[in-house]
């Protein structure tokens, strides 16, 4: 499969004409070997990366100012298997001014797609890839956020997530444990790099908006059982995606209507008798579409997909939206029920953040992971943006906090990651200390 990439101006993004990795070649860095180790965590391989990123602040245009490190390393997925998944690590080139041995950020990047080029590490390398077999486009929008790390010492893995980049599956999206482990385990495979500067004795925090936030979310309740000897200090979940039921319901009819396919393409891939429950209920165009979004990234999602503004009641044989039917029927029920993020204490202070009138991600379900965590005494600092009118489902008022609460909330996990006390506001969601 060939991909390209092309010259553009993204947002902050400058780039020039770059090649990509083909994704999952024979032979490739991204194609998983036979057999993976036995520890969660446990590399099985890794190469230098070329970060060819640039981003512009303040009108002056630099790279990211690290080195980088491709990785692949062993998962646990959902089912207890083990998975490959790729990723990669950047030492910064800026010395840490904190105390202590120089802290590490588990960048849990935001929605990228379902398709083989639609990985975090290619977009990172390359900016903008083109897959022009499946005209599919993927952008490195969270270049800006690892900048604000690096830039102030904390050194940053980001993982490709199950399914994206070493592509043995189709890539399980907003699935809450493989996104967690993923998370986590990234931490460890990190840590067992040779020649970095971070230790076992560095303090980690997790980072992440909109599909981050929610991976964020669930590396911050599972690392107490899944990865007990990691010093987790504190984790940002911007607009996470905590109730996968809610969500189906506030992105339908927008912009973003295929993270709905995508979503369930994730569910159906792992449960064959949530295939069979859905047999009646999907139609063949609905059948087509998902089958269609499988290949798609974030970028042509909107441009080319045909989803855009669409409802997913198109996609069903009985005229329900999507959210209905799983709604009634059991097993799409307990499948999307068991998404639910927020019936475990984190055991480290987390903020969660989101637009009081998301269009995408509903803001009440992402006030209620907040209220479910005070509730089992977790230290929350609940952060609601006001937003006085609807977006109308363009994603406006979904991106926008991502945007411009960046630099607060980038302060306020280094402020853990410094070793500085969190203060709880769980009055703000009706919980008293």
């Amino acid at each position: 499969m060939r991909r390209t990439t092309t010259c553009a101006l993204l947002g902050a993004l400058v780039i020039g004409l770059l090649t990509a990795p083909a994704a999952n070649a024979e032979g490739s860095f991204y194609d998983p070997p036979e057999s993976l180790p036995a520890g969660n965590g446990e590399l099985v391989r890794s190469e230098p990366m070329e970060l060819r990123v640039n981003v512009d602040i303040d009108d002056v245009v630099s790279g990211l100012p690290g080195t980088a490190t491709r990785i692949m390393y062993k998962t646990t997925d959902a089912t207890g298997s083990p998975a490959a998944v790729t990723g990669v690590y950047i030492e910064p080139t800026v010395a840490w001014s904190g105390g202590g041995p120089r802290p590490l950020v588990s960048y849990a990047a935001g929605t990228q797609g379902q398709g083989d080029s639609c990985a975090p590490s290619y977009s990172l390398e390359s900016a903008v890839v083109i897959d022009e077999d499946d005209l599919a486009v993927s952008a490195g929008y969270e270049a800006l956020g690892v900048y604000g790390f690096l830039r102030q010492g904390v050194a940053v893995v980001m993982t490709d997530y199950v399914g994206l980049g070493a592509t043995d599956r189709l890539h399980t999206y907003v699935n809450r444990v493989d996104e967690g482990h993923a998370v986590l385990d990234a931490v460890r495979a990190a840590l067992s790099l040779e020649g970095t500067s971070i230790t076992a004795a560095s303090p980690v925090g997790f980072y992440g908006y909109s599909q981050g936030g929610g991976a964020a979310a669930s590396a911050a309740e599972l690392a107490a059982s899944y990865a007990p000897e990691l010093d987790v200090v504190g984790t940002y979940a911007g607009a996470p995606p905590a109730d996968l039921a809610a969500v189906m319901v506030s992105a339908d009819k927008t912009a973003l209507t295929g993270v709905i396919g995508w979503a369930l393409n994730g569910l159906l891939q792992y449960d064959p008798a949530l295939d069979a429950a859905l047999d009646s209920e999907l139609s063949a165009s609905g059948r087509a579409t998902l089958a269609d979004l499988s290949t798609r990234c974030i970028g042509d999602l909107i441009l080319l997909s045909g989803t855009a503004f669409d409802a997913t009641r198109s996609w069903t044989t009985s005229g329900s939206s999507l959210a209905q039917v799983t709604a009634r029927v059991p097993a799409a029920k307990a499948a999307v029920d068991a998404q639910r993020i927020g019936t475990m204490k984190p055991n480290a202070p987390v903020m969660v953040l989101t637009g009081t009138k998301d269009d995408i991600v509903a803001h009440g379900q992402a006030k209620q992971l907040a209220k479910d965590w005070c509730s089992l005494g977790a230290n929350v600092r609940y952060v609601p943006i006001p937003q006085a009118v609807s977006s109308q489902g363009t994603a406006v008022n979904h991106l926008g906090p991502m945007l411009t609460q960046r630099r607060a909330a980038t302060n306020w996990l280094i402020d853990r990651l410094e070793g500085d006390s969190a203060r709880s506001n769980c009055w703000a969601v009706g919980i008293l200390p």
